[in-house]
């Protein structure tokens, strides 16, 4: 086998190998000489068939074989050899000539293809002394647990019906169709809607005119969208809404007690309290170790500068940008409507490929010098915590597709190992503990806000910073943003420690 050197600029790379003929053929009739002994062909005997014969008969289809075993054994050999690591699987380029082709599967011409891949760039380890994060602490009150475990039995209440008109804090059952113009509009009906009158549940105005109506009344409301309603299409709009009062409820006395705990399938109020206090905690928990996490990645995008592989860029690029893309559209927004253009976001959102990829290359790295793996038992963790997320009815499915494929399992891996990476830093560096107040912790300073976006939409005329930031926006931040009005007229409410 004949390795030659064709291309080598920067990071990308072309080699050509030359099988010949000669070593080809040794090839095929080693494959031969071994399916003699196997074969059963009316006529001969065991062993006895012809190796001309068997030639005729899958020469064409075993010397396909040797092709294969070829370029697979050869691509991994070839590249490690020569202290490479390709950043993703090399292209393959043969020869598209028929007859040409043709000779090589008859063992008459030499086997020639060219390897085109790009190399991982080689990364020096830095010191990690010089780099100090500061880690924002905010010790969760009883009084905010006390808060949450109030609104957690507000779920469990119990409500009468009755027969007079609602006043605030009634429940009332609703159908509602939303008009603008007159006409109806998508996302905007609802059927035997409970809403608590007072709760703030739907948008502005509309639960004041419920007061006073009873079971049986049906009552058109005007309200007037938001102007930062998430549904352009919607904001700053008027609209009307034909609502029928189904039924009318009023509540009963709140109860905080080890009953109302073992209404919500708990043993006691002591228990409720705790798993309250833990949610509490993990939630201001992860936006503490998420704004940790953006200053150590900023720190090392700052101390390392490389050209990242195109490919790898590429592929992220258009990753993010399908789901910039998919974004915009449920939101029926616009770039126009974000303030930049098409050509701007696509600038920036490439520069927040080539950070991620980057980083992505620095951590692993680091994880590789510093042992770090991410073992069988973590996976399996890992992958039951996943397929938790889907519906009962669809676990089986996931927990299949999963372990049937390969790339999503190193999708699942992925994230695991860079968590244990940052972990393994965070123990290397300077980390100083700062307690602060549940505002400063959440406050919208320029990486927050951003964070708090959702997850590829961009940002209004977003610096780069920005962008970056984006990189490393954790869910947790988002779903601790002050709700926002979404479905109409229902606005999505924060999620209660249940």
């Amino acid at each position: 086998m004949q390795v030659t050197e064709t291309l080598n600029s920067g990071l990308k790379r072309e080699i050509k190998i030359t099988v010949p003929a000669g070593d080809m053929e040794a090839k095929l009739m080693a494959r031969l000489n071994d399916a003699r002994d196997k074969v059963r062909i009316n006529g001969f005997r065991p062993g006895k068939v012809p190796v001309q014969h068997l030639r005729k008969m899958y020469g064409k289809s075993f010397m396909a074989e040797v092709v294969n075993e070829i370029l697979n054994d050869s691509t991994r050999s070839i590249i490690s050899g020569r202290g490479e690591k390709a950043a993703m699987q090399p292209e393959v380029i043969m020869t598209e000539d028929e007859k040409e082709a043709e000779k090589i599967l008859a063992g008459g011409a030499d086997f020639e293809f060219s390897l085109n891949y790009e190399v991982i760039p080689a990364i020096e380890v830095k010191d990690f002394s010089d780099i100090k994060v500061t880690r924002q602490v905010y010790d969760v009150p009883e009084q905010e647990v006390d808060d949450q475990v109030k609104r957690v039995a507000e779920s469990a209440r119990s409500y009468e019906p009755k027969t007079g008109k609602a006043v605030e804090g009634d429940r009332v059952s609703i159908d509602y169709v939303g008009k603008i113009g007159g006409e109806a509009f998508a996302g905007g009906a609802g059927t035997d809607q409970p809403l608590v009158l007072g709760s703030k549940e739907f948008i502005p105005g509309f639960e004041d005119q419920l007061i006073g109506t009873k079971a049986g009344d049906e009552k058109q409301i005007t309200v007037t969208f938001p102007e930062n309603y998430q549904a352009a299409h919607l904001a700053g709009k008027e609209a009307t809404f034909d609502v029928t009062v189904k039924e009318v409820s009023a509540p009963g006395a709140l109860e905080i007690n080890d009953e109302t705990a073992k209404n919500l399938g708990l043993e006691s109020l002591e228990r409720l309290r705790e798993i309250v206090r833990g949610q509490l905690e993990n939630q201001f928990g992860s936006m503490t170790r998420q704004k940790v996490k953006r200053q150590l990645l900023d720190q090392l995008d700052a101390s390392y500068s490389f050209e990242a592989p195109s490919k790898l860029v590429e592929a992220e690029f258009n990753n993010i940008w399908a789901q910039v893309n998919r974004d915009l559209e449920a939101a029926g927004r616009t770039f126009t409507d974000e303030d930049t253009t098409e050509e701007e976001a696509r600038a920036e959102y490439m520069r927040l490929a080539e950070r991620r990829v980057r980083l992505g290359l620095v951590l692993a790295e680091i994880g590789e010098k510093a042992g770090i793996t991410v073992s069988d038992e973590e996976l399996q963790r890992g992958l039951f915590e996943q397929v938790r997320r889907f519906p009962a009815n669809q676990q089986q499915e996931a927990f299949e597709f999963y372990r049937s494929n390969p790339e999503a399992i190193n999708a699942l891996r992925a994230p695991m190992f860079e968590e244990k990476v940052v972990d393994y830093l965070l123990g290397q560096i300077t980390v100083n503990d700062v307690k602060v107040g549940k505002d400063e912790l959440m406050a919208d300073d320029e990486e927050a806000e951003t964070a708090t976006k959702a997850k590829a939409k961009p940002a209004k005329k977003a610096s780069s910073k920005k962008a970056e930031a984006k990189a490393e926006a954790d869910e947790a931040a988002a779903e601790t943003e002050e709700p926002k009005k979404k479905a109409a007229p229902k606005k999505k409410a924060a999620k209660e420690a249940e």
